[in-house]
């Protein structure tokens, strides 16, 4: 399972899902009736030629894929790199690099038969032996990986011949199979180097639709296509991902048709864009139920968030209804917990929060916190109750949710001091070493209910996910439980407990999942929604002649 946090709308468009497949097709056409509905262009002769033009309010960290955790690296790289499985458009497990494969009756075994037509972008046959190295640089403890809990838990790997491997598991895993989606790397550009200097952080080579080009720091990343790709070329020429630090920006060169693609705010979507005759002309729009979440974040290593107490009053004292009306303009819902609502997963009957500063001021006092001077904010034992909030630069959401948080808390005692910073800076420097008391940010949500990486206690420090510290025994017990679950209604009943662990404790304030508001050029042929959201296809996507905006020499 891969978790990635999100910068912005436009860097989660709907490449992940939670849940199963007839729920999230519900989902699309119930959305679908309430805006202009846009079905797949039927089209017999897709030409090659253009670019795609998408922007991100942070840069990339690094273009490895497998040490990464931030969207901007990930949507980049995605485009570089294949797994040996991936998602179809409605969440079925279909090959990638592997062409089929085997599993045993007790699902302890996989024998993965791989392509054998795959090329490294650098000409260098792909082999099993690719696949071996991975593995290995998985589950190596000088990696600075978040995703090698997955692999630990092979007992053993074996390569049987050139294009055939088979792992073997100790004990069953059910997201076996589509852990093996992580992103395969070139055993002779890596082995026995230091990941960490690689040239490949910044020049990375893979197997994937698009190869590298350039990257401009704090400015772009330019991909190409790959004539040589083993399923084919893609349509379109050229991928840029132009860094906008700012949303505003980036709407305004949605606008005049320098970006085509654009996640747009519920104020771009309701207001600017509905009545805009240069819009409409050249743009459509999709909105569905998002991928993901956006919460607050507790550090359980500080005072005074190591206490239940008063992470539970700080939510009773969250307005989340007045969040999603008043900022979000009614588009999005309400959350609960780490699942997507109306999905086999998601537990309804969590303990809920409802908006009450009386019980938030009743709680604060049982914790001892009170305002012993009558200034206004809470203290204890002479500290004065106040934090600072941090969030990444370009998001006005985000802004918007840390500035009501800071007035409703203050209501409570509460004083908050905000602090917004660039991504990388805020993600490198305070997140990944716990150098914050709380913060504002956003989880995509995977296909497969597997929450061991963000939320197991042992997965606290460095680069790691649980980067709040939360530990809970218990909690503990019943993901590792849910790992070796197959059956969806079992393993449901783990899940649901989990999330009524977490619901007690508040370590995140969960406050909405958004819908995925998209705008994409009308120029792009077949692009349509799935239950595995818009981009499922979008290597298929292409441009006739007629409108291609950008020439490249060949």
């Amino acid at each position: 399972m891969i978790l990635r946090l999100f910068v912005a709308v436009i860097l989660s468009l709907g490449l992940f899902a939670c849940g199963d497949k007839k729920d999230d097709s519900a989902e699309n056409q119930k959305v679908s009736t309430t805006t202009k509905k846009v079905t797949a262009k039927v089209n017999k002769a897709p030409v090659n030629g253009d670019a795609f033009i998408e922007s991100s309010l942070g840069d990339a960290t690094g273009l490895i894929y497998n040490i990464t955790s931030d969207s901007a690296s990930h949507d980049a790289a995605l485009k570089i790199y294949n797994g040996l499985v991936e998602y179809d458009k409605d969440l079925n497990i279909v090959g990638d690099l592997a062409k089929s494969w085997d599993i045993s009756e007790n699902g302890l075994e996989i024998i993965f038969h791989l392509n054998e037509n795959v090329r490294w972008h650098d000409g260098q046959p792909f082999t099993a032996a690719d696949v071996e190295f991975t593995y290995k640089f998985m589950i190596d403890d000088k990696t600075p990986t978040s995703y090698d809990a997955d692999f630990r838990l092979v007992k053993s790997f074996e390569v049987i011949d050139e294009y055939t491997v088979k792992v073997t598991y100790g004990e069953p895993f059910a997201p076996a199979l589509m852990s093996w989606s992580m992103a395969i790397l070139p055993k002779h550009l890596l082995e026995g180097k230091d990941v960490t200097k690689s040239p490949l952080l910044r020049k990375p080579v893979g197997t994937g639709p698009y190869k590298f080009q350039e990257w401009k720091a704090g400015e772009s990343i330019t991909l190409v296509a790959n004539d040589d790709y083993f399923k084919g070329r893609p349509y379109i020429d050229r991928r840029v991902m132009r860094v906008i630090p700012d949303t505003a920006t980036s709407f305004l060169e949605h606008l005049n048709g320098a970006v085509d693609i654009a996640g747009l705010t519920p104020l771009q979507w309701t207001r600017q864009t509905d009545n805009n005759p240069k819009y409409n002309d050249q743009y459509d729009k999709y909105k569905y139920l998002s991928f993901g979440y956006t919460y607050v974040g507790y550090n359980q290593l500080k005072k005074p968030f190591n206490d239940k107490r008063v992470r539970q009053a700080l939510t009773y004292a969250t307005p989340k209804e007045d969040m999603v009306k008043g900022i979000l303009f009614g588009l999005g819902i309400p959350a609960t917990g780490p699942y997507k609502p109306g999905t086999i997963w998601y537990n309804d009957k969590v303990k809920k929060y409802n908006y009450d500063i009386e019980k938030a001021k009743e709680l604060f006092a049982e914790a001892g916190w009170t305002d012993s001077d009558g200034d206004g904010i809470l203290d204890k034992k002479g500290k004065k109750f106040q934090f600072e909030l941090m969030t990444n630069q370009g998001n006005t959401v985000r802004t918007k949710i840390c500035e009501t948080l800071q007035q409703s808390w203050a209501k409570v005692g509460v004083k908050v001091n905000i602090r917004v910073l660039e991504w990388a800076t805020f993600i490198n420097e305070y997140v990944n070493k716990q150098k914050f008391d709380a913060v504002v940010l956003g989880w995509n949500i995977t296909n497969d209910p597997d929450l061991y990486d963000v939320w197991f206690s042992k997965n606290c420090g460095g680069s790691k996910l649980n980067f709040i510290c939360y530990k809970n025994e218990e909690l503990d017990k019943l993901l590792i439980a849910g790992r070796k679950e197959f059956d969806p209604e079992k393993r449901k009943v783990f899940y649901h407990k989990a999330q009524e662990i977490i619901a007690e404790d508040q370590p995140y304030t969960f406050l909405y999942v958004p819908y995925a508001l998209v705008s994409v050029s009308k120029r792009f042929e077949d692009v349509y929604t799935a239950p595995a959201g818009l981009t499922h296809n979008q290597d298929k996507w292409w441009v006739k002649k007629e409108n291609q905006k950008y020439k490249f020499e060949q």
